[in-house]
């Protein structure tokens, strides 16, 4: 079953609004807690950044450096095969901007913003929920793993659905945002071919989601008309610096999805001590289901934490993970109140 999507639409409501968060709950506690976001809340340090990322225009050879590092981190054919950019957001109306206009499905429920900008393109946008109903659409849309739920299509499928949207002419954009704490042997990173782009976060994973740095993978000549549609300078030279370094550190990466699993595991028997069913969801945030979520959502508002509701999916709420034990500390306290 497919639900189309209106074409009139505003920018949506996400996670890390703290401003609205403290409007809605004036007298709760500070600081407030912000597990509304899936970004890993212990970030990538890097001891200092060269003075001249600031006080020289970015470098085409540090752009080149940073593709170079990116393709050996995620996977990618080549280094012809990466475009850095100013965070993935902006990506999203570019790839679907590179095919004609045709209806665009979306694997859902997930990540609202592909679905309002496929249709800002110009669009007409569906939601589909399996992957079998998104085979006949000019531009197919799977987050993998899937954002709020975890969701994985297997790398299989995902290579099944390209070939059969080749032979339409459609277009295959996965969304591994999350895929560095994924089950990576699941990427397509590797697979990028003439109908497939993949969109990668930095931000997320590396807790720097103010760096604004993401990456498309496409066959060399698609990658070539975006690196040309993004211009000479998209990426600041702080994000060059931070990129390069935290991309080709291996060891904090290995060790940071361990921490992170920790973390999960952590929150996930604290969520279903407070009687909330775990449903899904990555390293990064967990999915809970009560029929409470409304209540509990204020509840915890009024403690001064912000965790992530869905209006179209009322009993569910979203937890990121709590960054010091001050925070574990005052959720376990909200939740069992």
């Amino acid at each position: 079953m497919t639900k189309a999507i209106s074409q009139d639409l505003p920018i949506l409501e996400h996670g890390g609004d703290l401003a609205a968060a403290r409007a809605r709950f004036p007298g709760a506690p500070e600081p407030f807690i912000d597990l509304s976001t899936g970004i890993n809340p212990f970030s990538y340090v890097l001891a200092e950044v060269p003075a001249q990322a600031l006080t020289r225009l970015p470098q085409p050879a540090d752009l080149a450096r940073l593709a170079a590092i990116a393709a050996q981190a995620y996977g990618a054919p080549s280094p012809a095969h990466v475009v850095p950019a100013p965070g993935m957001q902006i990506l999203l109306a570019m790839v679907g901007g590179l095919v004609p206009l045709a209806c665009a499905a979306v694997l859902a429920p997930t990540y609202a913003e592909h679905a309002r900008v496929a249709g800002l393109v110009g669009h007409k946008v569906e939601e589909a929920a399996h992957v079998d109903q998104v085979e006949e659409a000019g531009l197919a849309v799977v987050v993998n793993p899937n954002n709020p739920d975890g969701r994985i299509v297997q790398k299989k499928r995902l290579l099944e659905l390209a070939g059969r949207l080749r032979a339409g002419g459609g277009l295959l954009i996965v969304d591994e945002a999350f895929m560095d704490v994924g089950p990576r042997e699941e990427s397509l990173a590797g697979e990028v071919c003439s109908n497939i782009v993949v969109l990668r976060s930095f931000g997320k994973f590396f807790g720097l989601p103010g760096m604004r740095l993401g990456f498309a993978l496409a066959a060399p000549e698609r990658a070539a008309r975006l690196a040309a549609l993004l211009g000479p300078w998209p990426v600041s030279g702080t994000a060059l610096a931070m990129g390069q370094a935290a991309l080709a550190d291996a060891e904090w990466a290995q060790a940071m999805r361990e921490r992170l699993r920790l973390a999960a595991d952590r929150l996930d028997a604290m969520l279903k001590g407070a009687r909330l069913e775990v449903i899904g969801g990555t390293s990064l945030f967990r999915l809970a289901h009560t029929p409470a979520a409304a209540e509990l959502f204020d509840s915890l508002g009024r403690a001064g934490i912000l965790v992530r509701r869905f209006a179209e999916h009322p009993t569910w709420l979203r937890f990121g993970i709590p960054g010091d034990e001050e925070a574990w500390a005052r959720l376990a306290k909200a939740l069992t109140a």
